[in-house]
């Protein structure tokens, strides 16, 4: 099981690096990692497992955030109208998008990053996303709302890119041009 030990600090190398492609089908070290990925994110939602293991509570990982450079993510939450989004991915990848924007009123944090991050990060309203699941299956997905805002976080994260880097550095809390506030 994997815990806060696991995670590297936003100062490692790894989170800035463009994490390679999974060879597809996936060995099975390759689904164990993806598969810790999504137990974690499961477990530090549940109090007393996070409160014995001091895990902090997260709804989406990469794995380069557990210093594994290729394209996995895992993303479970329920939206404000209970819907569940609870998936494991190999190679996701973000095939078309809103041109409008989308940002979180609390702003957005990451397992990675041991600090308040103060401002808005824009993103976009509606996505697309196309990946493959533990299974081999393909799998498309149609987004909105904290599960869009999640996805594109955590392929942020196998492109090396952290969330405070979309954030306006001269006005933190500038709100982003033709956006929807997504209150979580």
């Amino acid at each position: 099981m994997l815990t806060m030990d696991d995670f590297v600090k936003e100062d490692d190398p790894i989170l800035r690096k463009v994490a390679l492609e999974v060879p597809l089908p996936a060995s099975d070290e390759d689904k164990r990692i993806l598969a810790s990925l999504m137990e974690y994110v499961q477990n530090s939602q549940l109090h007393d497992i996070a409160a014995i293991y001091g895990l902090r509570a997260g709804i989406g990982l990469a794995a380069p955030q557990v210093n594994v450079s290729k394209r996995m993510i895992a993303v479970h939450l329920k939206e404000k109208d209970d819907q569940l989004y609870s998936y494991a991915l190999f190679n996701p990848k973000l095939i078309s998008h809103s041109v409008e924007k989308a940002y979180l009123t609390t702003g957005e944090g990451c397992l990675s990053v041991n600090r308040p991050v103060s401002g808005y990060v824009p993103r976009y309203a509606r996505i697309t996303v196309v990946g493959t699941d533990l299974e081999g299956k393909s799998v498309q997905l149609r987004l909105k709302g904290t599960a869009a805002i999640c996805f594109q976080h955590e392929i942020d994260h196998l492109n090396g890119i952290m969330f405070y880097d979309h954030i306006n550095q001269d006005d933190p809390y500038t709100v982003p041009e033709n956006s929807i506030a997504v209150v979580r």
